[in-house]
């Protein structure tokens, strides 16, 4: 008997098989609203265009190579990374501290988790007004950003951890534990990414080209939004359907209880989440039509 005959079955991960399963319908207007990546009015994966661009400038950059990166990471992107969420003019970037105002009074301890900023509004400083105002308020706190869907490097797993301490003693101190955890948890981190985003934020002109990228994915969630509410109202779909242009961001929770979800699936042959939750790029001009018809039929059908 096989030493590994005890070990269970898993259940399998709800966004991939949704995935799996999409992949192996063959009904010609499937529509796939649970995929957790930014695509084209086409339906396609988009590189974007200043991705390319700095991809094409390290294969060409003789004087990269393969070492070791610092433990925590490559330096000019976690410099540049934190300017992203909290702004050149910071005070936590100037001097390394903040004041001790409410966040002590009332035992407060604030961690942000910044992994779409831009695609709530299009506008990168929008997006990051909370994080700020909470700086500019005196709070010690953690901010971890993802550039997975900002950039669309989703494969590439690249992120920056912001700390904002009261003052650069218990930064270095914070910092230094910090390490340790790294060191025994990936020891290094990989550095393709990395380097992809610390160029594009470093250099004037690639940045503002990355915020055009950015404004233009934003855009078209937007749109999508403002189309699907329009066209269920339109429909006299039963509900009310404001949240969707209420939410902000790449996913709406639509309100679909499960029973109804499971319709839209098995008889519509339109994929998202259990929860409800889809993602509005998986909209386009060519099936917004035929998603808010299956909605609609959904909700008058099924309670």
């Amino acid at each position: 008997m096989s030493i590994f005959a005890e070990v269970p079955q898993a259940p399998p991960v709800a966004v991939f098989k949704l995935t799996a399963d999409f992949r192996e319908d063959t009904y010609a207007q499937k529509v796939n609203l649970g995929v957790g990546a930014y695509r084209t009015d086409d339906c396609l994966p988009w590189v974007l265009p200043v991705v390319k661009k700095v991809e094409k400038m390290i294969v060409e950059d003789n004087s990269l190579n393969h070492e070791y990166l610092p433990i925590l990471g490559l330096p000019e992107l976690r410099s540049a990374a934190s300017k992203v969420a909290l702004g050149d003019d910071s005070p936590a970037i100037k001097d390394g501290r903040v004041g001790r105002r409410e966040g002590h009074r009332r035992k407060l301890f604030v961690f942000f988790d910044s992994a779409y900023q831009g695609f709530a509004s299009g506008s990168l400083d929008k997006d990051a007004w909370a994080i700020r105002y909470f700086v500019s308020e005196g709070f010690e706190l953690l901010c971890a950003q993802s550039f997975s869907k900002n950039f669309g490097l989703y494969n590439e797993r690249v992120g920056n951890l912001t700390v904002v301490a009261q003052d650069k003693d218990n930064l270095t101190r914070v910092l230094s534990q910090m390490e340790k955890i790294v060191r025994t948890t990936w020891s290094n981190p990989p550095s393709q990414g990395a380097r992809i985003v610390a160029i594009t934020l470093n250099n004037p002109n690639l940045f503002t080209e990355w915020k055009g990228n950015v404004k233009t994915m934003a855009d078209r969630v937007l749109l999508m939004r403002d189309q699907l509410k329009a066209k269920l109202i339109a429909l006299g779909t039963p509900g009310t359907w404001d949240h969707i242009t209420q939410q902000i961001g790449m996913f709406s929770f639509t309100g679909l209880n499960p029973k109804q979800v499971h319709y839209m699936i098995k008889e519509k042959h339109v994929y998202l989440m259990a929860s409800g939750r889809i993602n509005m790029c998986g909209l386009t001009s060519k099936n917004i039509d035929y998603v808010a018809e299956s909605i609609h039929e959904t909700v008058s059908k099924v309670q």
